[in-house]
């Protein structure tokens, strides 16, 4: 990239663009160098707090053809943590061409006539089979392939009515606004004015078991609780659990999913330690569950349920938490291996305050624990 081109634009934004540029080809968008620097140029004649204009100079600038469209609205949504825009009315009657901005690579936008319409369908195959894949079996490419699709998730939170109620169409009559509008029209009631309660997003709250035991799934767990902070930044908590408990919200929102894990990893002191599932439990319920991070919410225990500590702490610490939340969900990856049965002492304490028992294994059931999740 040019170097006149970054010095040109403030630091954060150059970091913002290159961050974005990373998820993209996670994602499976090419997104050159020289594609970042035409986006680089054209974000300096735009308001970069205008988010329609960057969704527009990015898709411009970075997509190479038509293959790379529905990748960049799913990952613009996911890194950005809001709705894709969408195109006005006035240019939808003319879409814009990408090589009017940036000239496609070469064989990227013409080429893509050439390509074999079966080597794509073995590429959707391939992905497909990759979804359902468990992720402690995958080899290391296998891996990088699954963290691009990892840039596709995008959890939906779970909702509950507010308390207040606003002004809608529809709903209960708001006597009072609809007395003060006869008022002002001379004492005639012209118009029922309605209000409603509006469904807010639930708390939600992740606690990731980090022992040596779940070390092939805490990758892709951490990746989720990724994916879950940034589509809900302010309503989503993430933990580590093992020996010790440690909060790494503040670290799980950056947008950039490999700094973030990278962040975490440096704050986390008891990577691939043991396991203490009680005394870690009764720690976040001492110091977080009661001061009301816990209460009304959906909380997300991931782990194997190996406990080196005293089962029945456990069960009784499990209670106390339902009784707080919500929902309580349990992701145990080897659930969702043939002829699993929950019989170590952590499982057999903990599922009778548990909701809901899924496997946290591969993509696709990730993709399942976003709407049990939803739905709770």
């Amino acid at each position: 990239m040019g170097m006149a081109s970054c010095a040109s634009q403030p630091r954060d934004v150059v970091g913002v663009v290159l961050g974005f540029a990373r998820t993209l080809r996670a994602a499976g968008v090419g997104a050159s160098p020289d594609r970042v620097e035409a986006m680089l140029s054209a974000v300096a004649a735009l308001d970069v707090l205008d988010a329609t204009a960057v969704y527009w100079a990015g898709r411009l600038t970075l997509c190479a053809g038509p293959d790379d469209l529905d990748r960049y609205d799913a990952a613009f949504a996911a890194y950005f943590g809001g709705e894709t825009p969408r195109r006005s009315t006035a240019t939808a009657q003319t879409p814009p061409r990408v090589a009017a901005t940036a000239p496609l690579e070469q064989g990227a936008g013409a080429g893509a006539e050439g390509e074999d319409p079966s080597d794509l369908a073995v590429a959707a195959s391939g992905d497909e089979v990759l979804r359902h894949r468990d992720v402690a079996d995958l080899t290391p490419a296998e891996r990088e392939q699954l963290r691009r699709l990892f840039a596709l998730v995008r959890p939906a939170a779970p909702m509950r009515r507010a308390r207040r109620r606003r002004p809608a169409p529809h709903g209960s009559v708001h006597p009072a606004r609809t007395v003060r509008r006869a008022l002002r029209d001379g004492g005639e009631v012209t118009r029922l004015l309605r209000r409603r309660a509006r469904p807010r997003p639930r708390r939600v709250v992740l606690l990731v078991d980090v022992s040596g035991s779940m070390s092939p799934y805490a990758d892709a767990l951490l990746r989720f609780a990724h994916a879950a902070v940034r589509a809900r930044p302010a309503s989503t908590e993430v933990f580590t659990i093992g020996t010790r408990l440690t909060r790494v919200t503040r670290e799980m929102r950056l947008r950039d999913p490999d700094r973030a894990l990278a962040a975490s990893g440096e704050a986390i002191p008891d990577w691939s330690g043991g396991t203490r599932l009680g005394e870690v439990l009764k720690a976040f319920l001492d110091r977080w569950g009661q001061r009301g991070t816990a209460r009304g919410a959906v909380v997300v225990v991931c782990s194997d349920g190996w406990e080196r500590g005293s089962p029945d702490l456990l069960r009784e610490q499990m209670a106390r938490l339902r009784r707080l939340a919500h929902a309580v969900v349990w992701v145990n990856p080897h659930k969702g291996r043939s002829g699993y049965e929950p019989l170590t002492g952590g499982m057999q304490a903990a599922l009778p305050s548990v909701d809901a028992f899924v496997s946290g294994h591969s993509l696709a059931a990730f993709e399942e624990l976003s709407g049990v999740i939803s739905r709770a």
